[in-house]
C-alpha cells in the first residue's frame, strides 16, 4: 500500500475485525495464536503511525485528537503484549483440557472483536457510536469470561452481563438526554450526536438536562470503570475468566469507559450553568479507593486480590480527573498509563503462577522467589510498583496526585493518603506470604513467556526515573484539554 494513502484510523479498525472473521474459520491452535499476535502487532504499528501521518479531519463518525491517541496507543500496545502472553497461557489450557479446540477458535476471534470494539470507542466522534462500541467490547468480554463453562465461570459471566447491561442502559439514557439538550441548538438528526459539534455549542445547551444526563452517564460508565459501589461484577470476572482477559479488563477495558466519561466531563464543563462534574468524580473516586483498600485484606484468591487493586487504582484516576487542573490531570493520565502497564504485567505473572501451582488460592502459593525466581521476582516488582514504591512510575503519578490535592484541598488529601497507605499495607502483607518463606505447592518448571512482563515492568521503571520531554509536553497539552 502506498504510504501516502495509508489510513491508520481505518487500519486500527479493519485489522482487528478482519482478523476476527478469519480467526473464526481457521482451524488449529498454533496458526490462530500466531495470527492473533500478528494482527495485534499490525494494529499497534498502525496506531503508532498516527504520530507521523497527518490526522484525518474530524468527521461525523471519526475523531483523532491528542486525547484519544493516548488511549489508542496504550490500548493497542497492551493488546499486542497480552496476545503474546495469551499464546503460551492458552496453549497450557488446551493441553490440560480446560479448553477445547472449538472454544480456542472462538477465543481468538472474540479477542480481536474486543480490540475492534475498544478501538472504535476511542476514535468515535459520534456519542451514539461510542456507546455501541463500548457495548461491543463489553459483550465480547462477557463471552470470554464464561469460556471455561464451569458453574463459577458462567455465574461470573451472567453477573457481569446483568450488571453491565444495567450500566450501559444508564449510559444510553444519559446519551439520549445529551442529544435532547443539544437538539434545540444544533437541530434534529446526526448533528446532535457529533462530539466536536456538541462541544462547540455546549454553552447554549439546557443545563438542567445536562446535569441529569451526567448523573446517568457517571453511573453507567462508572459501572464499566469498576467504581464502588458499582463494582460487583469486576472481582468475579477477573477470578473466573482466562487470565489474559483479566489483564485486558484491568489494563484496557476499564480505560474505555473512563475515556467516555472524560469526553462527557469536558462537555459538561463547557456549560457554565451546569453542575461541576469534578466533585461527583472526586467522591466516587475516594469511595472506591478506601473501599477497595479495606477489601484487599479479606481476599483469599490472588486474582480477586488484584481485581480489587484495579478498583482502588481506577478510584485514584477518577479522583485525579475530578480534581482537574493541569497537574492533577497530568497525574491522572500518567497514573492510567502506569496502572495499565503494571497491572497487566502482574496478571501475566499470576496467570503462569496459577497454572504451575494448580490453584489461585493465596494459601497454596508460597516461596515463589525460591521455586520460580523469574516469575517470583517479576511478581514482586509488579506488586512493589502497584503499591507506589519509588522509583517506579506509579510512585511518581501518586506523588503528583497527592501533592496537587494537598495544595488545593488538604482534607481530601488526608483521606487520599489514608487509602493509599491502607492498600500499601494489604499488598505488602500478601506479597510477603506469596513470594517468600517456605515453598508450597508444585515446583514444576514454568513454560512461560517472560517478554511481555519484562517489557511492561521495564517501561514502568524507566517512567519512574525519567520521562522524555516530548511525552511530558504531550501529556501537559492533553491535561489542559481536560480542563
Amino acid at each position: 500500500m502506498n504510504v501516502l494513502s495509508f489510513d491508520p484510523v481505518a487500519a486500527v479498525l479493519i485489522i482487528p475485525i478482519g482478523s476476527a472473521a478469519l480467526l473464526a474459520i481457521l482451524p488449529g491452535y498454533r496458526l490462530t495464536a500466531r495470527l492473533n499476535v500478528v494482527a495485534s502487532l499490525a494494529t499497534f504499528l498502525s496506531s503508532l503511525s498516527l504520530f507521523v501521518i497527518a490526522r484525518p479531519p474530524p468527521g461525523p463518525y471519526v475523531l483523532v485528537d491528542d486525547l484519544n491517541i493516548v488511549f489508542i496507543v496504550l490500548n493497542t500496545f497492551v493488546g499486542f503484549t497480552t496476545s503474546i502472553f495469551s499464546a503460551s497461557y492458552i496453549a497450557h489450557e488446551l493441553e490440560t483440557g480446560r479448553l477445547t479446540p472449538v472454544y480456542l477458535r472462538f477465543y481468538h476471534a472474540m479477542y480481536q472483536t474486543m480490540m475492534f470494539g475498544m478501538n472504535l470507542a476511542f476514535v468515535s466522534n459520534n456519542i451514539g457510536l461510542m456507546w455501541v462500541a463500548v457495548e461491543i467490547a463489553t459483550l465480547t468480554t462477557v463471552l470470554m469470561v464464561g469460556i471455561y463453562r464451569s458453574h463459577a465461570a458462567l455465574e461470573a459471566a451472567w453477573k457481569y452481563f446483568i450488571l453491565g447491561s444495567v450500566g450501559i442502559a444508564f449510559a444510553l439514557f444519559g446519551t439520549i438526554l445529551v442529544y435532547m439538550a443539544a437538539r434545540p441548538v444544533v437541530g434534529e438528526g446526526q448533528d446532535g450526536m457529533i462530539w466536536t459539534l456538541l462541544i462547540r455549542h455546549a454553552a447554549n445547551f439546557d443545563p438542567a438536562l445536562l446535569n441529569v444526563a451526567f448523573i446517568f452517564l457517571l453511573l453507567g460508565y462508572g459501572t464499566k470503570v469498576g467504581l464502588a459501589p458499582l463494582h460487583a461484577w469486576l472481582p468475579d470476572a477477573h477470578a473466573e475468566g482466562p487470565t489474559p482477559i483479566s489483564a485486558v479488563l484491568s489494563g484496557l477495558l476499564l480505560n474505555v469507559a473512563l475515556y467516555a466519561l472524560l469526553r462527557f466531563k469536558i462537555l459538561l464543563a463547557a456549560n457554565p450553568a451546569a453542575i461541576a462534574p469534578g466533585p461527583l468524580m472526586v467522591t466516587m473516586g475516594l469511595v472506591s479507593l478506601v473501599f477497595a483498600a479495606f477489601m484487599l485484606y479479606r481476599r483469599r484468591d490472588i486474582k480477586r486480590l488484584f481485581a480489587y487493586s484495579s478498583i482502588e487504582h481506577m478510584g485514584i484516576i477518577v479522583f485525579a480527573f475530578g480534581m482537574g487542573g493541569p497537574l492533577a490531570n497530568f497525574a491522572g493520565l500518567l497514573h492510567m498509563v502506569m496502572h495499565s502497564l503494571t497491572k497487566s504485567a502482574i496478571f501475566y505473572a499470576v496467570g503462569h503462577i496459577s497454572q504451575i501451582k494448580g490453584t489461585q488460592r493465596i494459601s497454596g502459593i508460597r516461596g515463589l522467589t525460591v521455586t520460580h525466581p523469574a516469575l517470583g521476582w517479576c511478581l514482586v516488582t509488579g506488586v512493589v510498583a502497584i503499591a507506589g514504591v519509588p522509583p517506579l512510575g506509579i510512585f511518581m503519578s501518586e506523588f503528583l496526585v497527592v501533592s496537587s490535592t494537598f495544595a488545593r484541598q488538604p482534607l481530601l488529601a488526608i483521606v487520599l493518603v489514608f487509602g493509599l497507605l491502607l492498600a500499601f499495607g494489604a499488598l505488602t502483607l500478601r506479597l510477603t506470604s506469596v513470594a517468600f518463606g517456605e515453598p508450597r505447592g508444585s515446583t514444576k518448571s514454568a513454560e512461560a513467556s517472560y517478554v511481555p512482563m519484562f517489557a511492561h515492568l521495564s517501561l514502568v521503571l524507566i517512567a519512574g526515573i525519567y520521562l522524555p520531554a516530548p511525552l511530558v509536553t504531550w501529556f501537559q497539552h492533553v491535561a489542559r484539554l481536560l480542563g
